[in-house]
């Protein structure tokens, strides 16, 4: 064996002695690290952003998670959310996304609602989870993003919530920023225009400045992570567009919580 394969061999292997979150420990330190591990986020929404920043959190050292979600797996899902196997057809998502994070960090806490969550009873639903220190929206209906700010803002929550990534094609475009400060994304433009009227002053999104495709929309039955709330298109979604709008959202929460901000990322991040 060369001294380059044995090199790749030991850092694909490991040390026996590594733990799960030595290396995040190089990044965060110590303290960093123990700021995650006491911490609660709450994901609101278990489809293509919501599970795969699920995951990350997962991944990143978060202590506790408090998971929101509807649906149960369904065979459309397949091409994005990191819930979706043949093995789990059928099974509610929230159960699905449990097991996985026990699988990943059995450390976790995990605090799981299967539920729709109705926009006239919302607060008091998400009233009687455990107390987040982060909340993610990863929910499509405009009406319950609304009603999520509001409670975030009202109670003075961190929250981030993702934007329209259906019909798109480049990840690089997308970013962090205010709602305020977004352009070219219709959901975007319907967002700014009903946080301005509601008194929502900020409302940090995960967002993409790229131009929807202009695609055939074809109908079919209700699939609530690729349709509109009460429209009757089903959108076309890549199978990395979502999955990189939860890393990027897990991303900035794992950062916020760390107490890290890396200052050349400018309004990328």
């Amino acid at each position: 064996m060369s001294q380059t394969d044995a090199l790749s061999t030991d850092e694909t292997a490991g040390s026996p002695e590594e733990r799960p979150f030595d290396r995040l420990q190089i990044i965060l330190g110590a303290e960093g690290l123990a700021r995650l591990r006491v911490a609660t986020v709450m994901v609101l929404g278990l489809g293509g952003v919501g599970s795969n920043c699920t995951e990350a959190l997962a991944r990143g050292g978060v202590g506790r998670l408090v998971l929101v979600d509807r649906d149960v797996v369904g065979p459309s899902n397949v091409n994005r959310q990191a819930v979706a196997w043949r093995s789990t057809m059928g099974q509610p998502k929230c159960d699905v996304m449990r097991r996985l994070v026990a699988d990943i960090n059995p450390d976790c806490e995990v605090t799981t609602l299967h539920a729709f969550l109705d926009k006239d009873r919302l607060a008091q639903q998400l009233d009687a989870l455990p107390r987040p220190d982060y909340v993610v929206d990863a929910i499509d209906t405009v009406a319950q993003k609304l009603r999520i700010a509001q409670w975030c803002q009202e109670r003075g929550y961190r929250e981030i919530s993702s934007m329209g990534g259906a019909n798109k094609l480049d990840p690089t475009r997308l970013r962090v920023s205010d709602v305020s400060r977004t352009k070219a994304d219709p959901l975007c433009k319907v967002m700014r225009k009903e946080c301005r009227k509601r008194g929502i002053r900020h409302l940090q999104v995960v967002w993409s400045d790229e131009v929807p495709l202009r695609v055939e929309p074809i109908t079919g039955p209700r699939d609530h992570s690729t349709r509109p709330a009460d429209k009757g298109t089903i959108l076309g979604t890549m199978s990395y567009i979502p999955p990189v709008m939860g890393q990027i959202a897990a991303g900035r929460v794992i950062c916020d919580l760390a107490g890290l901000h890396n200052p050349q990322a400018g309004d990328r991040w």
